[in-house]
């Protein structure tokens, strides 16, 4: 049936589930219309509101349509889109912010109520009824599970050549009855190749022909290069030493310019046959594995640039063996991130001196986009790295501050911080030793003097020596920025 009749079958007040995760392999047809129909209620004083359940960020076809006609009652697990934001910082819609790798357990345990619908797009359907997955794995099997009833969007502009791509896992379960997952490096296969539905669930079927749409990354500019480079010789020291292997350990990388300028910053060094055990496939690591660099990669989806979807659909029979797309419960696993001992890379917002990091709000009070799946690798990974640049808002912000504004990732999860002036190595250190590591390698000159005089203001102030703050003074530079546009 089209979208419009498809849509027609949701109902006021549903919970839906709906594929996607970073802008990859949600369904474009569906969402669309189901705004336009919400918007038309609306417009003749019935309002309509929905909960959306997703993998992680979507797209402006789903989230921003949704949200534009204030259509989203409630939103998780992670969004990214501009118009949800502002509509979450000012109460209008209600979000849950989770780890990632947690969804499927809350879903299943009852702890998020009842699914409705799923509204999952496919490559194909089979003629045995089995569904060839599309560009993004993410919850897709739960919430086919867990739906009452499924709506599926085929969508021809995703190759059918990913046909055997895919490894769904189907044996998953709660405690008490949990058992090992039999994974034991990244190319590894457990599962199956495709999802299953029962047919008695399927309500619609849909078809369409739209790309995903995510955006160009621009190359990586000279503060991303320079951390970057930070980056790189940590990790030629670490193999020197003897902590790193010269084939590392499986790399998770968070979305973005300066972990893409990483990902170019391994695959033109001396690196071989790595692998990755992360969240997304990004533009860097198709050029790695394409050079060799990168042996295998292990995802849950895509965030391919235009460019480099174009590279990845004419070579797809090269990367269809090397790229292994799976549920989001496996690829951001803690326990496996524990056992393969990941090297976990992800970006903040803003650190403190004592090594406690935010990654999701700012100012402390008004979401960015969601923990995602940093928390999952932070707190598991063999390395835990947290990187960005020294300064915001052309200097106006400080990423290292006295106290952050909010904790995602206390001290304890929290191993490297890294800035274009420097990288902090905070193992094994002491509060106050860390605090002058961070001070000394990671703030910026403009910022690092006023830094290292509150830290010693507080350790003079004989409050307690162990981790010395000003509590007067510990959050006046986020104040002193809303009041004066500056910290």
């Amino acid at each position: 049936m089209s979208a419009e009749q498809a849509a027609e079958l949701i109902p006021a007040g549903a919970t839906i589930g709906m594929s996607g995760f970073t802008g990859a392999g949600y369904p474009k047809a569906v969402p669309k219309a189901l705004a336009e129909r919400i918007g038309k209620l609306r417009d003749a004083g019935l309002p309509m509101r929905v909960n959306i359940w997703t993998g992680a960020s979507t797209a402006p076809e789903l989230d921003g349509a949704l949200a534009e006609v204030d259509g989203i009652n409630m939103r998780l697990p992670f969004q990214s889109d501009a118009i949800c934001r502002k509509q979450i910082n000012e109460g209008q819609m209600q979000y849950v912010d989770i780890h990632l790798s947690e969804v499927s357990q809350y879903a299943w345990s009852g702890f998020l109520g009842k699914l409705d619908i799923a509204v999952i797009e496919v490559a194909a359907i089979l003629e045995d009824g089995r569904l060839i997955p599309s560009s993004s794995i993410g919850n897709n099997k739960t919430w086919i599970e867990q739906a009452d009833k499924v709506i599926l969007e085929v969508n021809d502009k995703q190759s059918l050549k990913m046909e055997g791509m895919h490894d769904v896992y189907y044996g998953t379960a709660l405690p008490p009855n949990r058992r090992p997952i039999m994974l034991t490096k990244p190319s590894d296969r457990i599962g199956e190749n495709y999802l299953h539905c029962p047919l008695e669930k399927v309500i619609a079927v849909v078809e369409t022909s739209s790309p995903d749409r995510n955006s160009a990354f621009t190359p990586p500019d000279q503060t991303s290069a320079r951390i970057a480079e930070h980056i790189l010789n940590f990790f030629a020291d670490e193999i020197k030493q003897g902590r790193l292997p010269e084939q590392l350990l499986p790399i998770q990388s968070g979305v973005g310019n300066i972990a893409n300028a990483v990902l170019e910053g391994l695959n033109s060094g001396p690196y071989k046959n790595l692998s990755a055990f992360t969240e997304v496939i990004q533009d860097g690591m198709l050029k790695m594995l394409k050079s060799g660099t990168l042996e295998v990669a292990s995802a849950t989806a895509f965030s391919l640039s235009p460019d480099a979807l174009e590279e990845f659909n004419e070579n797809i029979d090269f990367y269809r063996d090397k790229i292994i797309l799976r549920q989001q419960d496996i690829s951001n696993n803690p326990e496996l991130a524990r056992r393969l001992g990941v090297i976990a890379m992800n970006g903040l917002i803003e650190a403190d001196i004592y090594g406690n990091v935010n990654s999701t709000h700012i100012m402390g009070t008004r979401m960015m986009n969601g923990i995602g799946g940093s928390g999952d690798f932070a707190r598991n990974g063999y390395l835990s790295i947290f990187m960005t640049p020294s300064t915001a808002k052309q200097g106006a912000i400080s990423a290292i501050v006295p106290m952050v504004s909010h904790v995602d990732h206390t001290e304890h999860d929290v191993k490297i911080i890294v800035t274009e002036q420097g990288l902090a190595d905070l193992r094994g250190l002491s509060p106050k030793q860390r605090a002058k590591c961070i001070i000394e390698n990671c703030a910026h000159p403009d910022f690092k003097d006023r830094l290292l005089d509150y830290y010693e203001r507080a350790c003079a102030s004989g409050r307690g020596m162990h981790t010395p703050h000003l509590l007067e003074e510990a959050l006046s530079w986020h104040v002193n920025f809303e009041q004066n546009g500056k910290m």
